[in-house]
């Protein structure tokens, strides 16, 4: 499998914001975490996208953000079908969402959980799912078992407490602020529109001068995230992908010490495939944690 050549540079973008992100070398982790989440992978993946960045970065699978915040395009579309977490990233864009914030929900709602633990827990679970409210939804991402968000059919958040009620000590309260601080510096001045939509209409939106980074959720690895994506779903994206006019990128996943992913050679016989092998930290079983080699079809 060969890699791709490294990121190009491009003509000065228009409205005098930068037409060459910085390519993260070490990269950092955005407030919010998802099973799958790209941080170790941004600088990889940052390499191998052969773009003049002058059109609209389209991420039609936004998840954590890692990605789009650490490339930090000057004008991005990322969507994803998860209300919450497009929630979160629109409310720290129109500052409703600030690092001060932060700090004193976390420091009340940690020492709420301090003393009532599990019924502390799945109060907040119950109002979230009732209100939607963005700083409940970092809460919970952060007090939940092994940081796997994960939904039911009726949409609502049904992941179980960590059983940690010290959770929040002031050092991890500290470090989710600086994320938030991070995210919202990089997020501001930017043309950066984030929807809770289909992956199909940034795909649509799509024009010749644009690039699409797409990361699914895999197949068969990460069920009930917020609604089931099945392997005629990963077809239809790979048959979107192939016919876009512009340049793309595709996480997938290649194989792990159980299966391996042979579709994805069917899907893309013709383009090239970078791999990288790394440990996943979230998922609900210890199988989800495991060895994970992952591929990168460049189109």
């Amino acid at each position: 499998m060969a890699h791709a050549h490294g990121t190009s540079g491009g003509a000065a973008a228009a409205g005098g914001l930068s037409a060459t992100p910085p390519t993260p070398m070490r990269p950092k982790a955005p407030p919010i975490k998802t099973q799958g989440i790209k941080t170790k992978l941004a600088a990889f993946i940052a390499k191998h996208v052969d773009w003049d960045w002058s059109g609209v970065w389209i991420e039609p699978f936004l998840g954590s953000g890692a990605v789009l915040l650490n490339l930090q395009p000057p004008r991005a579309y990322a969507a994803d079908s998860c209300a919450p977490v497009i929630k979160f990233y629109q409310a720290l864009q129109s500052r409703e969402i600030t690092p001060a914030g932060v700090e004193a929900f976390l420091l009340m709602e940690g020492e709420r959980l301090r003393a009532g633990g599990d019924a502390h827990y799945y109060a907040v679970r119950e109002r979230f799912n009732d209100t939607g409210n963005p700083l409940d939804f970092l809460f919970l991402s952060r007090a939940c078992f092994n940081g796997l968000i994960r939904f039911n059919q009726k949409g609502g958040f049904n992941t179980p407490f960590c059983k940690k009620p010290a959770r929040f000590s002031r050092a991890y309260i500290t470090k989710i602020c600086n994320q938030v601080k991070w995210a919202g510096n990089v997020i501001h001045g930017k043309e950066w529109e984030f929807a809770c939509a289909d992956w199909k209409v940034g795909l649509d939106k799509a024009t010749q001068a644009d690039f699409v980074y797409a990361d699914p959720p895999y197949a068969g690895r990460y069920a009930d995230y917020y609604n089931q994506w099945r392997d005629t779903d990963a077809q239809d994206l790979a048959h979107a992908l192939r016919n876009a006019p512009c340049r793309f990128l595709l996480s997938s996943w290649i194989e792990n010490a159980y299966r391996r992913n042979n579709s994805l050679f069917d899907w893309f016989p013709n383009h090239q495939i970078a791999t990288f092998s790394h440990f996943y930290h979230l998922g609900a079983t210890e199988e989800l944690r495991h060895e994970m080699q992952e591929g990168l079809v460049i189109g």
